[in-house]
């Protein structure tokens, strides 16, 4: 029996389906490998598809189109028109390529494929392209060679991420500086990273990487899927802030997307060889119904070819340090999981699962692992699907870690619908803590999900307007006072409870103003709110940086606790009346004062006996609070005959309103 199933009683009625998934990834990895020796093998095809160097220093470029009739290489080199010394010839199961010599084609070139398939013909950037540019003034998509005299080498060789805890940075590179413009790779190295580094987070994670057409799309309708955004600079700056990265001790996670695809046909993978099932499902599963794009066919061996050496070549070529799949609910599901409760684990096991996709991605997570022990991959996934985070062998997909989506859902609710005086500590510590006990997953109050037009961010939903007039460090508005307290809370209490990693999407950690829009037609192509405004949190005058310096201090703590994620969380103490919650972690002990009014004086908190110091609370001066906790006494605890063979006793502590405290055992009575 699989350890999945062995771990979880409840899974034994859906035994034979969960196993039959299991074999049915280990019998495609049989029949992709064939001879070769592993899977890593397999998905070598960005070094054999796309444009290359030979060895006689000319070129080779190949495609798959199985449905061509013609092919010809049409750019600079040809005046964008078909000539004969630029026609690709077939070499079987669907495969085309074209050599040429040296002079016939140089760096920065731009090129494109002129596709024929019966009964129709039209320009195509290649599927493998790396390299992929948009004029700046007819708007089109190019492929470009780019092949340096002098390509980038990277200056540390060998980086293995720390994950104990994993620690994340959400973050755009386009959006990251605070111009009205977009960012480059070059200036996201130079002057953000060092603030990530000096912030504590030991992990980034990017999104739009990937070419996409559409700035606006936040990069999830995806063209080129081997091409990293040009918008943003050359694949060798790209390289140059990942080797920075690692040189500082920041692992890079790529946020990948293999869930869908963009509908766009001359830069995208729509109707690539003329036929619209080369890369998608043939029927009415091809178009995806809330996202206005299309699904990969996961059922066909040179998609998951495509696929595969997606995630191999991110890893090998750029060193990434792993991967952030998005969608994998979408993928995970006919009805990509729209609509759904989820109510019980016979949801998951019903017939509605796409098995194909449920092979690729267990498959992806061997893979990855195989390339690179030491990758991390985390699954963007809401429905709770069991074994998502178990290894490959044990029955499970592989993930490192899943998304603990609902959380910032509860947070959003919790602080949409309900009063300050209705905040339980029950409820809070339960969706904070109810996960599977052979899963890790990735905490988070918030991330770019929450900030987009339309939403808003925690500290907008708490403060709101009032952030426009009282941020001043002099000014004092109860509005904001409340806003902050609650801000600093909800992040300690979700960083705390992590069993995994903890997630922070960039800006929000100093409660960034305002929501996220992206330059489109309805506002003018404005880029007024896609940026990050960093002289908030630096300035002395304002009260942002109260909240950044609070965000450093919780990370920085739990961050040089190594192992803290997997210390046993054991409640101490919940009142829903007084709106208290404690709970200890190994010698920690977490103290929050949900109550809006109320104060208490001497609250007893059973704990083990002791002697224990504060030596972090939210209502420090320095992380703009009221200074009304001492954090220079020491807390004796006091002997209750009742719990003597437990050796506990009470820790009498003042615990003001709306704040948080943290403890540390130091020594034992």
């Amino acid at each position: 029996m699989l350890n999945l199933i062995k771990n979880d009683p409840w899974l034994e009625p859906f035994a034979p389906i969960i196993t039959r998934r299991h074999q049915q990834a280990v019998d495609k990895e049989k029949e992709l490998c064939g001879s070769r020796d592993t899977l890593s093998d397999f998905a070598d095809g960005y070094l054999y598809f796309g444009l290359h160097r030979t060895e006689e220093g000319g070129w080779v470029i190949r495609e798959w189109a199985p449905n061509a009739t013609e092919i010809y290489l049409i750019g600079d080199f040809s005046q964008w028109k078909e000539l004969s010394a630029y026609r690709f010839k077939s070499v079987g199961h669907g495969v085309w390529e074209v050599r040429l010599k040296a002079h016939q084609l140089h760096h920065l070139d731009l090129y494109k494929l002129s596709m024929h398939w019966a009964g129709g013909q039209g320009e195509r950037v290649p599927a493998w392209a790396t390299r992929v540019v948009q004029d700046t003034t007819t708007y089109i998509f190019s492929a470009q060679v780019w092949a340096p005299e002098k390509p980038y080498t990277f200056g540390k060789k060998r980086f293995k991420p720390s994950t104990s805890p994993l620690l994340i940075y959400e973050c755009h590179i386009g959006m990251a500086q605070e111009e009205e413009r977009i960012g480059t790779y070059t200036e996201f190295k130079e002057k953000i990273l060092p603030r990530i580094a000096r912030a504590g987070y030991n992990a980034i994670q990017i999104m739009a990487i990937q070419e996409h057409p559409y700035y606006g799309s936040f990069g999830y309708h995806v063209s080129s899927f081997f091409a990293p955004s040009s918008r943003f600079g050359t694949p060798d700056e790209l390289k140059a802030l990942i080797d920075e990265a690692h040189r500082l001790g920041i692992a890079v996670i790529m946020d990948i997307v293999h869930s869908h695809a963009v509908k766009n046909e001359i830069e995208g993978l729509g109707r690539f060889d003329g036929s619209p099932d080369q890369f998608f499902y043939p029927d009415h599963r091809r178009e995806h119904p809330a996202w206005d794009s299309l699904c990969f066919d996961y059922g066909k061996n040179e998609v998951i070819h495509f696929l595969l050496s997606n995630c191999k070549y991110w890893l090998e070529e750029f060193r990434f340090d792993g991967f952030r799949f998005d969608g994998v609910t979408s993928m995970l599901y006919y009805d990509h999981g729209l609509g759904k409760a989820f109510g019980g684990y016979g949801d998951y096991y019903d017939g509605g699962q796409d098995e194909n996709a449920i092979t690729y991605l267990t498959l992806a997570n061997r893979l990855i692992h195989e390339v690179n022990p030491h990758a991390i991959t985390i699954a963007e996934e809401m429905s709770g699907m069991p074994g998502l985070a178990v290894g490959t062998d044990d029955g499970g997909i592989g993930f490192d870690y899943r998304m603990a989506m609902g959380i910032p859902d509860y947070w959003i609710k919790t602080i949409k619908e309900r009063k300050d005086e209705d905040w339980h500590p029950t409820g809070i510590f339960w969706e904070l803590t109810n996960r599977r006990a052979d899963e890790k997953t990735i905490n988070y109050a918030e991330s770019h999900d929450q900030a987009l037009v339309g939403d808003k961010t925690i500290i907008f939903r708490l403060i709101d307007s009032e952030m426009y007039w009282h941020m001043m460090k002099d000014d004092t508005n109860g509005v904001v006072d409340r806003g902050m307290a609650l801000h600093k809370m909800i992040r300690l209490v979700t960083l705390a409870t992590i069993n995994g990693g903890y997630l922070n999407f960039m800006g929000n950690e100093f409660g960034h103003p305002e929501w996220i829009d992206f330059p489109r037609e309805g506002n003018g192509w404005s880029h007024k709110y896609a940026r990050r405004q960093w002289s908030l949190v630096d300035s002395d005058e304002l009260k942002y940086k109260f909240l950044g310096d609070f965000d450093q201090a919780i990370i920085e703590l739990v961050k040089d606790i190594k192992g803290f994620e997997r210390r046993p969380i054991v409640k101490l103490w919940d009142s829903g009346e007084d709106q208290i919650l404690a709970f200890m972690r190994k010698d920690l002990v977490f103290v929050f004062n949900f109550n809006p009014t109320r104060s208490f004086e001497g609250y007893g908190i059973l704990v083990p006996r002791g002697s224990y110091r504060c030596i972090l609370d939210s209502d420090r001066a320095q992380f703009g609070g009221h200074n009304r906790i001492d954090d220079d006494v020491e807390y004796l605890t006091h002997f209750d005959p009742w719990y003597k063979k437990a050796r506990k006793e009470w820790l009498q502590l003042y615990l003001p309103a709306r704040t948080a405290m943290i403890l540390q055992l130091q020594k034992k009575k």
